[in-house]
């Protein structure tokens, strides 16, 4: 009998992340040049403090336009609730997490730190494989 397929083989290793006193126009740059919709935020012993989105960077946009301010920070916008998956969760389980929220990532946590980041495609490919 194989094993399940598990979070931890198919998730991104290697994610964009920001720190809470990053300047939120360049963290809005870095979405924007990797064609990313979000990241999670951590402190320096990689434990993750929060989750910055594209409609979390909308507010500083508008203001930035009308006030000429660029000085909000990555805490001041990031969401702080963030849902995190374990790096042995079952991928079925994942798959189940994303149809009954709206979040097309999840950060993946070992030990309550960041070590990847899982989306919804990363599942869909996974299942893809398994058919192959």
């Amino acid at each position: 009998m194989s094993r399940p397929l598990n979070v931890k083989d198919y998730m991104a290793k290697d994610c964009i992340t920001f720190a809470p006193e990053q300047n939120a126009l360049e963290a809005i740059r870095i979405l924007l040049h990797n064609k990313i919709s979000g990241a999670p935020v951590v402190e320096d012993d990689n434990v993750i403090v929060g989750i910055l989105s594209e409609k979390d960077c909308l507010p500083v946009i508008l203001e930035a336009s009308y006030h000429n301010d660029p000085g909000k920070l990555v805490r001041d916008l990031m969401s702080t609730k963030v849902t995190t998956v374990d790096a042995d969760s079952s991928l079925m389980d994942v798959a189940e997490k994303f149809i009954s929220t709206r979040f097309r990532r999840f950060p993946v946590v070992e030990k309550e730190r960041l070590v990847g980041q899982i989306s919804r495609r990363d599942v869909l490919r996974a299942i893809e494989a398994l058919r192959t």
